[in-house]
């Protein structure tokens, strides 16, 4: 990632006093601090994405800094074989490593990005988006766990729920600690330190309620960390297939496998079209139909953008608030 790429001087030793507001370089410890903060300007997901944007440009035999005409030659050899948002992601990569290296930015001129823009019109694809998993379906997969009495389905029950009715992004999921869990009268609540929408920190909170019906991701998530022993630490462990917990949290990627398996073996048959996004989709059109007003669907899933939420509100009333399902039930009535 660029800001890593940043250093400081350090300070020689013998070094004269300097004048009292004279610039001065930092010394090795400040120094090390200073690029520890300048990394954490930057979230890991974004800096793995601008790291592999790099090594495509490289490896396709590019070189640092780069010009204006190497940017357009790049752009026009993957033209045809990359989606041209992938290619504004690696133009993005190009450009900030440029500006933190203090050389002229050669990917944001105006001919690139016109360039790009043409990609775009012309060979742009609809973005691919994970399907919903509606609360029906969440019941099956349930109901299948629940007859399995495995320690894995104990997790993996637990595990969708939680991530369901709690709205929760995978990265959000894993990172669950035993200390972050407020048990209440009412429910569940989580407080998350940190995520996607508060990256400085500030604490977000999530409140599940109990349930009476075949979901209740609080009882779950007793049974599970009953069944696995769990009292402090990460909630969502790895199981080895002898049956042993591991002390460290699950990869984020698990999540989408846990939810591949669950749904096949609730004999889903939109398998290959979920992924750990559809748990977050799934709560937000299900609630809606159950009822749920905007404002809430967006707190519980802490979305910062209306339009996301309207765009989920949209896609679960497609049948419900439709003029030709109108115009349909009117010819039924002649």
């Amino acid at each position: 990632m660029p800001d890593e790429l940043v250093s400081v001087p350090a300070v020689s030793a013998g070094a004269v006093t300097p004048p009292r507001n004279a610039v001065t370089p930092l010394d090795a410890e400040l120094n090390a601090q200073h690029r520890a903060f300048l990394a954490a300007a930057t979230s890991d997901n974004t800096r793995r994405a601008y790291r592999s944007a790099i090594k495509h440009y490289l490896t396709w035999g590019g070189v640092l800094p780069a010009d204006e005409p190497s940017m357009i030659r790049y752009l026009l050899a993957f033209a045809a074989s990359l989606n041209p948002r992938t290619l504004a992601l690696r133009l993005t990569a190009l450009s900030q490593w440029h500006v933190h290296q203090g050389f002229t930015d050669p990917a944001s001129t105006p001919t690139v990005r016109k360039t790009l823009a043409g990609i775009a019109r012309t060979n742009g694809k609809p973005k691919k988006k994970a399907k919903a998993l509606p609360l029906e379906d969440l019941e099956r997969i349930v109901g299948q766990l629940a007859s399995l009495a495995t320690l894995k389905a104990a997790r993996d029950n637990a595990l969708l729920q939680i991530g369901f009715f709690g709205g929760l992004r995978r990265s959000e999921l894993v990172a669950i600690e035993v200390s972050h869990l407020g048990w209440q009268t009412e429910g569940l609540t989580i407080t998350l330190p940190r995520s996607k929408t508060d990256q400085m920190g500030e604490g977000i909170v999530k409140a599940i309620p109990y349930g009476d019906g075949a979901c209740c991701p609080a009882t779950a998530l007793r049974r599970w960390l009953a069944a696995a022993g769990i009292a402090d630490g990460p909630l969502f462990r790895p199981i080895s297939k002898w049956g042993e917990v591991s002390g460290a949290a699950l990869h984020e990627g698990s999540v989408n496998t846990i939810l591949e398996q669950c749904a096949r073996l609730a004999g889903l048959d939109y398998v290959p079209d979920l992924s750990s996004h559809s748990l977050r989709r799934g709560m937000a059109t299900s609630a809606h139909r159950a009822g749920a007003n905007f404002r809430d669907i967006k707190r519980q899933g802490g979305w910062r953008h209306d339009g996301t939420v309207q765009g989920y509100i949209e896609e679960a009333g497609r049948f419900e608030d439709n003029a030709a399902g109108t115009l349909l039930r009117a010819t039924q009535r002649k």
